[in-house]
């Protein structure tokens, strides 16, 4: 029986840098069955805020294969192209709460100092030193650097459906992190949290190739006064080369015609145990099987 939990709001945010795959198919059809589970409601945001990777045409044609393969969303689709005076403001906020500051630091600065074994390293590669910390702004956006938030040694954490508790030293595990680039693109981990509140989220299922970076939105989320989420962190598909599916690994698009043995697989994968005859179905029986079915 359903859970009448009716606030619930879920989102499916792909990035249109290439077609929908089946690792992003997954994550659709998750966060999408438990938000129907749940009596909510489903929303799109498409992460387009480094416009250095989108891939002209890419938007619509991620659009069209969820239509073709069944998904019905709530509301509009957002783009995160035409958000950035929200960024703008909430990077605003922070100034004025003194939590950021230029960094002058290039990539190379940061190479030559990692070379050199002056930077720690960790999971989430090498932890900023905090070279620029003392430094102030003389205009929030300029070419001439990027923007740091201050990050401190509270321990963040959060009880992720699937995983447990993860926690994070944001110090020690990330450092000061970039929030807007030198080249004046906002970065996602400000931008989602931002459209997160916007669109009034509740709940997250994504891959758990992004736990790493929640610990980061949780605490942006604190600094900005924004509410809290429920975080589920999917297990993700591996090529045969142990490296997670992806446009750079090669994973090849879904098309715009529903492959319903496909869908049925992504079912399999997600733990859902679905008959081998489901394959023949038509699509609506398909959905209605696994909106009765659904559990994470």
């Amino acid at each position: 029986m359903a859970n009448s939990l009716t606030n619930y709001r879920g989102r499916f945010a792909p990035s249109p840098t290439g077609p929908l795959h089946k690792g992003s198919l997954v994550a659709a059809v998750a966060s999408y069955l438990d938000a129907k589970k749940h009596n909510g409601q489903w929303l799109i945001r498409m992460e387009d805020v480094d416009e250095s990777r989108n891939v002209k045409g890419a938007a619509d044609e991620i659009l069209h294969s969820l239509e073709a393969y069944g998904f019905e969303w709530d509301e509009d689709v957002i783009y995160q192209t035409q958000r950035k005076q929200a960024y703008a403001d909430a990077l605003q906020q922070l100034n004025d709460l003194k939590l950021v500051y230029p960094c002058t630091c290039s990539r190379k600065d940061l190479k030559i100092l990692a070379d050199l074994g002056q930077l720690q390293n960790s999971p989430m590669g090498y932890i900023y030193p905090g070279t620029c910390i003392n430094q102030s702004f003389e205009t929030l956006t300029s070419d001439l650097y990027s923007t740091r938030i201050k990050t401190t040694a509270a321990m963040i954490s959060f009880e992720d459906s699937l995983q447990g508790n993860y926690s994070q030293q944001l110090n020690s595990d990330s450092g000061d992190f970039i929030i807007q680039r030198r080249d004046g693109l906002f970065a996602y981990q400000l931008a989602v949290v931002v459209d997160d509140a916007f669109q009034k989220i509740t709940h997250v299922v994504r891959g758990i190739d992004l736990i790493d970076s929640t610990p980061r939105q949780i605490y942006l989320q604190q600094c900005l006064n924004l509410p809290s989420l429920k975080y589920t962190h999917l297990p993700v598909i591996l090529n045969s080369q142990g490296e997670k599916l992806s446009k750079q690994t090669g994973a090849k698009g879904i098309g715009n015609k529903a492959n319903i043995p496909l869908l049925v697989d992504c079912l399999a994968f997600l733990g859902q145990k679905p008959p081998a005859a489901l394959a023949t179905e038509s699509l609506p029986n398909v959905w209605q099987w696994a909106k009765d079915n659904w559990a994470l």
